[in-house]
């Protein structure tokens, strides 16, 4: 993954360099690169997150614009508590559903080769290049 990306966006003109270094902090797969690479998969859930609840914070405090200017406010259902508790239905139901599936059979969706010994001289039988992934194998 961190490979591949470093050699693609190394490969782009005049800036590939300079985009690897910005990126990664430098062409070596090593401690640095992955710390960041987890540290960016943590981080931006809970950016999302933020995101949403600012979004659902400043949106629904005022309302949505209305850009013809006619006052829409004589059907509105107030947002606080109606949509509000509606959301948080939908979270729980979310979270409840996610739990249960972690918990009880957290191999559901899991694949089966994943269970398959490892053999470091034979590439496992799912990682296949495709035809259209051909160039950027070219390009590296």
């Amino acid at each position: 993954g961190a490979t591949v990306i470093t050699n693609l966006l190394s490969a782009v003109p005049y800036i590939g360099n300079s985009l690897v270094q910005w990126i990664w902090g430098g062409f070596s797969v090593d401690n640095a690169t992955l710390t960041r690479f987890f540290a960016f998969h943590f981080l931006l859930p809970f950016i999302i997150a933020a995101a949403s609840l600012v979004h659902l914070i400043f949106l629904h405090e005022t309302g949505s614009n209305n850009p013809t200017g006619i006052n829409s406010d004589a059907d509105k259902i107030s947002f606080h508590p109606y949509f509000s508790y509606k959301d948080i239905l939908g979270f729980a139901a979310l979270l409840i559903a996610l739990i249960s599936l972690a918990l009880f059979s957290p191999n559901l969706l899991g694949d089966p080769d994943n269970f398959t010994p490892a053999n470091p001289l034979v590439t496992p039988p799912h990682i296949k290049p495709e035809w259209y992934f051909l160039f950027a194998y070219a390009i590296l």
